[in-house]
C-alpha cells in the first residue's frame, strides 16, 4: 500500500506541474498581459508605456523563468531606478544593501502566492477566506447528499423493477435534470416569497442590517428579503442557508443515486447472492452484508467527482444566492483579469482534485479486495 501511494503521490506531483504550467501559459499570453496593465494604470497608455510597465512588474521575462519565480524554484525579479530597487520578494522601493538582505525566493513553494490586483489584498487571503466559505457549504451538502442518494440507489436497486425502483429512479432523473438556476429560483419563489419564508428568514433581519453599507439602497425590501439576501453572505445560519444546500444538494443527488441503483442491481443479480438467498439468510443481511460493500464501488468515484464539482462548480448557486465562495472569487479573477488571483484559484482546484483522486484510488483499494491483491 505505502509503494502504491507512493507511486500515485509521484504521478500527482507531475500532472500538477503540468497543469500549472499550462494555466501560467494561457494566463500570460501577451494580450492578457497588455490588458493588465491597462488595467492598473489607463486604458489609454501607448505601447510603449505598456511596455515599460510590464518590464517593471518583470513581466517580459521568459516564460520558463517566470513560471520558476511563480512556483519559488528561481530568484524573483527585480528592477532598478534610480538606485532604488523594486522586486518580486519585497514590497515598496529598497536601496541595493537593503535588497540584498532581503529574501531571494518567493514563489508559491515558500508561501508567496501574490498580490490581488482587483481585490488588493494577498490571494493566499483571499484563497483561504473564501475555501473556508466554500468548504461550509461543501460539509452540509455532501453531508445531505450523500447519504440520502446512497439511501434512494439502494432501495431502488435492491428490488429492480418494482414499483419503488420506478418511482426512485423518476425522482433521481427530475432531479439531475433539473439545474442549479431553476430549482434555486424555484426554492426562492417558494419559501422566501412565501408566509413560511417570511416566518423563517424574518429573525436574522435585524442581524443582517449590521452588515449592511449605508446608503446601499435596501431600504425598500422587506425584512425576510434583507435577511435572506445578505446576511447568507456575511454569517450564514439554517435561516438562510439550507436553501443553497438544498439546490446543490438535490442536483447531485441524481447522479449518485442512479449510479447506486444500477450497481447495486447487478450486484443482486450476481450468483453469491443467490447462493445466500437460498440457503435462508435473511434479506436484510444480505443487502447490508454480502451486497452494499461491493456495490458501493461504482458509486464512490462518483461520490469523489462530486467534490472538485463543489468547489468550481458551484458559480452559479453562489451567485443566486448572493454567497461569496471560491466560485466567486474565481469569477472575480476571471471577470478582472486578476493574474495573480486566477493562478491561485488554479493552484487549490488543481490540487483538490488530484487529493481526491488519490483518495479515490485508495478507496477502491480498499473496497475491491482483487485490486489490493494484485
Amino acid at each position: 500500500m505505502g509503494l502504491f501511494i507512493l507511486r500515485r503521490t509521484g504521478v500527482m506531483i507531475i500532472t500538477a506541474i503540468c497543469l500549472t504550467f499550462i494555466v501560467f501559459f494561457m494566463t500570460n499570453l501577451y494580450p492578457n498581459l497588455e490588458k493588465l496593465a491597462k488595467t492598473q494604470g489607463n486604458f489609454r497608455m501607448s505601447d510603449e508605456a505598456v511596455t515599460s510597465w510590464l518590464d517593471r512588474k518583470g513581466y517580459l521575462q521568459s516564460l520558463p523563468v517566470k513560471y520558476g519565480q511563480w512556483l519559488g524554484v528561481m530568484p524573483g525579479w527585480t528592477y532598478e531606478n534610480d538606485g532604488d530597487l523594486t522586486g518580486r520578494c519585497f514590497k515598496g522601493k529598497l536601496s541595493v544593501e537593503q535588497a540584498a538582505d532581503a529574501p531571494q525566493f518567493c514563489g508559491i513553494l515558500q508561501g508567496h502566492w501574490g498580490q490581488s490586483t482587483a481585490l488588493k489584498n494577498d490571494v493566499s487571503t483571499i484563497i483561504s477566506d473564501r475555501l473556508a466559505r466554500t468548504g461550509a457549504l461543501m460539509f452540509w451538502v455532501l453531508l445531505l447528499m450523500i447519504p440520502s442518494a446512497l439511501i434512494i440507489g439502494v432501495l431502488a436497486g435492491m428490488k429492480e423493477g418494482s414499483k419503488t425502483d420506478r418511482g426512485l429512479s423518476t425522482l433521481s432523473i427530475i432531479t439531475t435534470a433539473t439545474p442549479e438556476y431553476v430549482s434555486g429560483v424555484i426554492f426562492i419563489t417558494l419559501f422566501a416569497s412565501s408566509a413560511i419564508g417570511v416566518r423563517l428568514f424574518k429573525g436574522s433581519a435585524t442581524a443582517a442590517a449590521k452588515h449592511m453599507p449605508e446608503g446601499y439602497g435596501y431600504e425598500w425590501l422587506p425584512d425576510w428579503m434583507i435577511g435572506f439576501w445578505f446576511r447568507v453572505a456575511e454569517a450564514p445560519t439554517f435561516e438562510n442557508f439550507f436553501l443553497p444546500v438544498l439546490t446543490i444538494s438535490l442536483y447531485g443527488m441524481g447522479y449518485i443515486a442512479r449510479m447506486t441503483r444500477a450497481s447495486m442491481a447487478e450486484v443482486m443479480t450476481a450468483q453469491y447472492i443467490r447462493t445466500a438467498r437460498l440457503k435462508g439468510v435473511k434479506f436484510s443481511d444480505i443487502v447490508l452484508k454480502h451486497a452494499l460493500r461491493n456495490a458501493l464501488i461504482a458509486p464512490f468515484t462518483v461520490i469523489m467527482l462530486q467534490i472538485p464539482w463543489l468547489l468550481n462548480g458551484v458559480v452559479i448557486v453562489e451567485t443566486l444566492f448572493n454567497y461569496k465562495g471560491f466560485g466567486w472569487a474565481l469569477v472575480q479573477a476571471a471577470s478582472n483579469n486578476d493574474i495573480e488571483l486566477l493562478l491561485g484559484v488554479s493552484v487549490v482546484s488543481v490540487v483538490v482534485v488530484l487529493v481526491t483522486q488519490l483518495i479515490s484510488d485508495i478507496g477502491y483499494v480498499y473496497l475491491n479486495p482483487r485490486i489490493r491483491i494484485s
